[in-house]
């Protein structure tokens, strides 16, 4: 499998944020993000074999490990390596962009899939039909960059009866949108939403992303 990167960091996303982890970066991805932030996974990276990237995991001596991207569902030793880690009694987020089924994720691994919203400029990928694939401990997450974006997420959420399903996490784009204004619409329209912050973003600020 190619590996962007594997390092440690605090989860800064999902009701898991602010909880040590570690983070394994999967190269490429199927959408260009306006807003992405993590351009480099396009194609850095190096080949690993599963051993090896279980050993660069287990080194860090955390129990809760990220596989996130890029969009990690494109390459297929994906799935049998969530297998194993969870095997290997570790808590597993899999962060992916809804765009790939995630059918095949083993079911004990806690699915965070990034609803990409017109802003991103990838909305149309989105694959719908992983939304009755969702279990109650999966998390849904959009990044609001604007107003047309709160009211297209709304609009998503509503339709899709999404907060029955899971967790429904609202951000606001880094630089993009205000937190306050989001925090404003949520608490005005009552939304059945966690208002999230990229946590790692004010920790880590430019390059820096752990250690």
């Amino acid at each position: 499998m190619k590996v962007c990167e594997i390092f440690a960091s605090i989860q800064g996303e999902s009701s898991y944020a602010g909880l040590p982890c570690v983070f394994l970066r999967m190269t490429g991805c199927n959408l260009r993000c306006s807003y992405c932030d993590s351009a480099y996974t396009y194609e850095e990276g190096s080949e690993m074999s599963e051993d090896g990237v279980v050993a660069a995991v287990l080194k860090f001596g955390l129990k809760l490990a990220e596989i996130t991207g890029g969009e990690p569902l494109l390459q297929q030793e994906t799935f049998p390596l969530i297998k194993r880690l969870l095997d290997l009694g570790l808590a597993v987020l899999v962060e992916t962009n809804g765009t790939v089924s995630i059918a095949d994720v083993d079911k004990r691994a806690v699915v965070i899939m990034d609803v990409k919203t017109p802003g991103s400029g990838m909305s149309e990928g989105l694959r719908t039909a992983n939304f009755d694939l969702l279990k109650k401990n999966d998390e849904l997450k959009f990044v609001i960059a604007s107003r047309s974006d709160y009211e297209w997420a709304v609009n998503i959420m509503s339709s899709y009866a999404l907060a029955e399903k899971c967790p429904v996490l609202f951000s606001p784009a880094f630089n993009l949108l205000s937190p306050a204004d989001l925090s404003v619409w949520i608490i005005r329209d009552r939304l059945p939403v966690r208002f999230n912050l990229q946590l790692h973003k004010y920790i880590y600020p430019g390059e820096q992303r752990g250690v």
